[in-house]
């Protein structure tokens, strides 16, 4: 199953012509997943490809490089004769103000929007097998960040093993492989974890939309395979990181290393460093030692599983 990343916006509060405002999209074999949705997040869908079939929206918070985009949005969806459902998500207190932007202008949409608050440590949307859930961040006003987290996968089977037990090539593999166990003709018994390994840990991608360092995104983050942490500055602004709610580099990279994640993207790019993002990189690789990056519009990256990553 395929999982593809791509950095819509990933400018700060101000757009330049070489960063738009946040916006971040999983496409999870077909089903995408929007993260923010700064001014012009539907150009930059039909910019990068990404195509509109959003099924969900998942707000940080309601600063306006996060949700300016989303009337735009909205309209472009309706012209193009949507009819299924979109869900919105945003943080406490967020469900009128979301239901506004909707409806910018007395614009009433031609299919149903959902809007729905999630409180932190909560799961704001549960699927068959992954969940998005929100965690704790820290920002001038309500705010939460989003880890999208696959369940665990089968082990993987021993085919050898099984056909030395005497087990029939054909369906029995597959109800063994599920967890089941299986009666030979025989009558011997084969159980499950005979033949099946350990589980196999599913994919974990994180968005923290603005935020101070938290020990709460190093938790959510642990051994992640994709991060993306806000970065809006260097270390000579660390004041000012501190007193707008956002982080420098180094110390999103702190989170990084400490939650051993695999790959680490900086992104909520301060406009002083849009064309020339190299210091924060510089200040980020001083302390995370893995795959990191600044983050770049457009930029797409493949999300693999753990054992197919090395």
């Amino acid at each position: 199953m395929s999982m593809r990343a791509t950095f819509l916006g990933t400018g700060g509060a101000v757009p330049t012509t070489a960063r738009a405002p946040s916006a971040f999209l999983v496409n999870r074999d077909g089903e995408r997943l929007l993260f923010d949705c700064g001014e012009g997040t539907q150009r930059q869908m039909m910019r990068f490809g990404t195509g509109f079939g959003i099924n969900h929206l998942f707000v940080t918070h309601l600063h306006g490089d996060h949700i300016l985009g989303i009337p735009g949005l909205i309209q472009t969806l309706d012209f193009n004769e949507r009819e299924d459902p979109l869900a919105i998500h945003g943080p406490p207190g967020s469900k009128r103000h979301l239901r506004r932007l909707v409806h910018a202008g007395g614009y009433q949409p031609g299919f149903h929007v959902t809007f729905h608050e999630v409180a932190p440590d909560t799961v704001a949307y549960s699927a068959d097998d992954y969940e998005v859930r929100a965690f704790e961040t820290e920002h001038r006003t309500s705010s939460i960040g989003y880890a999208l987290v696959e369940d665990d996968r089968p082990g993987r089977f021993d085919r050898e093993k099984a056909e030395e037990l005497g087990v029939p090539v054909g369906p029995a593999f597959g109800r063994l492989h599920n967890g089941e166990d299986i009666e030979l003709d025989d009558g011997t018994v084969v159980r499950s974890e005979q033949v099946v390994g350990d589980p196999r840990p599913g994919r974990k991608v994180v968005y923290t939309g603005d935020t101070r360092p938290l020990d709460s995104t190093v938790e959510i983050a642990q051994d992640a395979d994709l991060l993306v942490h806000d970065a809006t500055f260097t270390d000579e602004e660390a004041d000012r990181a501190k007193s707008t709610a956002h982080s420098t580099a180094r110390e999103a990279a702190r989170v990084a290393r400490d939650a051993d994640v695999r790959k680490f993207a900086l992104t909520h790019v301060s406009a002083r460093y849009a064309t020339n993002p190299n210091p924060l990189l510089e200040q980020a690789r001083e302390v995370f030692h893995g795959d990191v990056f600044v983050a770049e519009d457009g930029q797409k990256v493949v999300v693999p599983f753990t054992e197919t990553a090395e």
